[in-house]
Formats: C-alpha cells, sequence, structure tokens
C-alpha cells in the first residue's frame, strides 16, 4: 500500500514532551510522574495508561462559579505513550521555572502535576467584572502545554519598551509584568469598541518579561456539540462551535 499519509508516522523521541507535529502532543509517562490533561483532549496511547477525572476541591469550584475561570481535567498515569490535541489547535511547550506563567484557562492543553495554579484578577480601570479580568497563574517547576489559534507571536517586554495587547487575542504572560486592563477611549464610550473601530479592551504590560498573543480573538471552542441546522454546521448559534466562546471580552 502507498500514501502521502506514510509521511505522518510516529516521531520517536526519549523527551518526556515532543510534539508530533504542530497541533498534536506527545507525551511520555514512566509510571512516576502523572500528567494532567484537558478532559477529552486524548486521541490515542500507547502501553499501560489509566485515565482518571481530576479531583476539584471546594474552593476551586467556588473561584471556577465566580470568575469562569478553571480547568476540567484529567489525571493520566501509569507507563506509556499519550497523544493529546484539540480541534486542530497549534501546540506548543513552556517550561515553568522560577518565573510563573499567567494564561487564559481556555488555553492549557497538559501540564506536569507537580505544577500548583490558581485563580488572579487582572487590575481594571474601570472595575468591570467578567471582562476577561480573571487569568491562571501557573506556578512551580515543570512543563505546560498551550494552545493556540494559529502561529502566535512572541513579544519581549522591557523596562524601556512597554506593550498592549488586545485583551481577546492575549494568550498568556510572565507573572513578573505589571498588567492593566485599560480601554484607549473616554469613559462614556467604555461600552463601544474605540468609537466603533472594532477594538476594544487591552492589557498593558511593562516591567521585563515576555507575552503571547495569537492571530484570532476567539478562545478555542472547548466542548463544542454541533447541532442540527446550517448555522449550527458553520459554528454559528448556541448548538454550533462558536456557541461555547462565551469567555471573551467581547463575544
Amino acid at each position: 500500500m502507498q500514501s502521502t499519509l506514510f509521511a505522518y508516522q510516529e516521531q520517536q523521541t526519549q523527551d518526556r514532551y515532543s510534539l508530533q507535529n504542530g497541533q498534536l502532543l506527545r507525551v511520555a509517562l514512566d509510571g512516576r510522574d502523572d500528567l494532567l490533561a484537558r478532559k477529552g483532549t486524548m486521541v490515542a496511547f500507547q502501553g499501560l495508561v489509566e485515565f482518571d477525572a481530576e479531583y476539584e476541591y471546594s474552593g476551586r469550584q467556588q473561584m471556577r462559579a465566580h470568575t469562569g475561570e478553571g480547568l476540567d481535567l484529567m489525571r493520566c498515569h501509569g507507563q506509556g505513550t499519550v497523544y493529546l490535541a484539540n480541534l486542530a489547535q497549534y501546540v506548543h511547550i513552556m517550561d515553568v521555572e522560577q518565573e510563573g506563567l499567567a494564561v487564559d484557562s481556555s488555553y492549557v492543553l497538559a501540564m506536569d502535576s507537580s505544577l500548583h495554579y490558581e485563580v488572579v484578577a487582572v487590575d481594571s480601570l474601570y472595575g468591570i467584572s467578567g471582562s476577561g479580568k480573571y487569568q491562571l497563574n501557573i506556578t512551580g517547576r515543570g512543563k505546560v502545554a498551550l494552545m493556540t489559534s494559529g502561529a502566535p507571536l512572541l513579544m519581549q517586554v522591557t523596562p524601556d519598551k512597554y506593550i498592549n495587547c488586545d485583551a481577546d487575542a492575549i494568550v498568556a504572560w510572565s507573572t513578573a509584568l505589571r498588567v492593566q486592563m485599560q480601554a484607549q477611549t473616554h469613559a462614556s464610550g467604555v461600552w463601544h469598541r474605540r468609537g466603533h473601530t472594532g477594538e476594544g479592551w487591552e492589557l498593558s504590560f511593562m516591567g521585563t518579561g515576555f507575552a503571547l498573543v495569537q492571530p484570532s480573538e476567539l478562545l478555542p471552542p472547548q466542548n463544542a456539540m454541533i447541532g442540527p441546522g446550517l448555522r449550527a454546521q458553520y459554528g454559528m448559534g448556541q448548538q454550533g462551535a462558536r456557541g461555547q466562546n462565551q469567555g471573551n471580552v467581547w463575544s
């Protein structure tokens, strides 16, 4: 049998985390260190691997209900190889060491069980609740796999060069940065996208670190249920893929 499909065979490596391709994550389990992955993202596995729902204590449950931020995780343990993906999103592996990582929970695909995460508030000049002002703060030592819609842009922030990012396009940033949420408009027009230009809230980053943005202002669909009808088939309406993207600053 011959086919161009045979060019996509499994890539062998000794690394715990590796990319099978730009949209498929490969994680090797050695029986000691567990992996926490987003529920429903396993597309294949080899070996003796078990999957269990990760317990979420009451404090995190209450925070999720209040802020909308949180992670629906499964614990992967055993010996073998797990392949993870989510709706063909681009996957990126990052090391979390002394400097923590702030990220929107919708962009997290997997992380080492040794890492700790908690919900933190992002400063807002206008104090408007529900406007994307909460993020996850991931700390400890380990790796985390993030997802983006398209190839992202990583921007370096220095004391003499601060940057502004669209609040719907930002994926993650260094926790050492000072962050302020703002809109480049007067207070009476805060609910309009910068004078009807289509631009709205943005995050201003200052200090030393990095900010990661994606070429999209839509969160990756999670648990999308494609229902009947033409609108749903094109991702529109409550039953379409975009119907699950309620966490955007401007949805």
